[in-house]
């Protein structure tokens, strides 16, 4: 059976921007704005203290490994409080091979990480992170460390396929992060949801066979649950309703189809679960405000 996790993953297009050594000594503190992009770090010597703004402030320790779906604004310091100092993400880019040391300069760093942000390519790819933790910590992650070197080992290179390679990693990375990730310490969303196994029976099957036209008496009795359990189970755990989480994946995946250009808009409807162009058209203008046709178009112009 499909794997939810996986599918939107790859739906989301991860793409690797931009990842850096950072290393910190004596007392010290950075603050970041909001950066709306994923980010992520592993920690590869010492400790240091960080606050994600909306989440409880955490311990970082050797081995440990953070990834910031959306990255909201945070601060990181030592563990000895330091007035922060103001750090633009993006300009820290400028200089992509040099490591940043914070803190004291001189002296090994009592400290040493490795991060960096990637982006999504997809149209709805707020939509779908809105559904994963604001902070995944794992502790003790070495094969999550060990792939974080990759990242950086490869986005130093110049070599053919470099740009592939990257995507690639990212794509495990995130794979690696989420399935790491306790669960049932999670808000509701979609690894709460994987979690509960009746709701995740739910959620392979709208995945495995989203042209089937399903509805939450059917949806309940593949989970082996009564209708009104089921829609309560699945709205708590999972934040949204089934039948709004199938039009949301059922859209995201037409998307993708109709950037393609070797598909007709029966074919598209066909294999997103509607019976007719016509049908499937007014469900995508009303999802998404356009026509699927303009919608292609706009895609192709951005493309070329």
């Amino acid at each position: 059976m499909r794997d939810p996790l996986s599918d939107i993953i790859a739906l989301l297009k991860p793409r690797a921007i931009f990842s850096k050594g950072i290393s910190g000594a004596g007392r010290w503190a950075v603050r970041y704005a909001s950066f709306g992009q994923p980010g992520f770090c592993a920690v590869t010597k010492g400790r240091c203290r960080l606050a994600v703004d909306g989440e409880a402030p955490v311990i970082l320790e050797e081995g440990d490994f953070v990834l910031l779906p959306a990255t909201p604004a945070f601060t990181m310091g030592s563990i000895e409080p330091a007035p922060p100092v103001s750090i633009d993400p993006k300009a820290m880019a400028a200089a992509p091979d040099a490591e940043t040391r914070h803190g004291r300069q001189e002296g090994e760093p009592a400290m040493r990480q490795f991060g960096g942000y990637f982006s999504f390519e997809a149209p709805d790819a707020s939509l779908f992170v809105s559904l994963l933790p604001r902070m995944i910590h794992v502790r003790g992650a070495e094969r999550l460390t060990q792939l974080v070197r990759l990242v950086g080992d490869e986005a130093g290179r110049a070599d053919v396929g470099r740009e592939l390679i990257l995507e690639r990693y990212v794509e495990i990375l995130l794979i690696e992060a989420l399935r790491s990730a306790p669960a049932d310490e999670a808000p509701p969303g979609l690894l709460r949801g994987l979690a509960e196994p009746r709701i995740a029976l739910a959620l392979k099957s709208m995945h495995a066979e989203v042209h089937r036209p399903w509805t939450v008496e059917a949806l309940a009795r593949h989970a082996a649950m009564s209708r009104s359990a089921f829609f309560d189970r699945f709205h708590q755990t999972v934040g949204m309703r089934p039948m709004e989480y199938l039009v949301t994946w059922r859209m995201a995946l037409a998307k993708n189809l109709l950037q393609r250009q070797d598909l007709s808009l029966d074919a598209v409807a066909e294999k997103v679960g509607y019976s007719s162009a016509s049908t499937f058209s007014t469900a995508f203008s009303r999802h998404v405000g356009m026509p699927p046709g303009r919608f292609a178009r706009a895609g192709q112009i951005a493309a070329g």
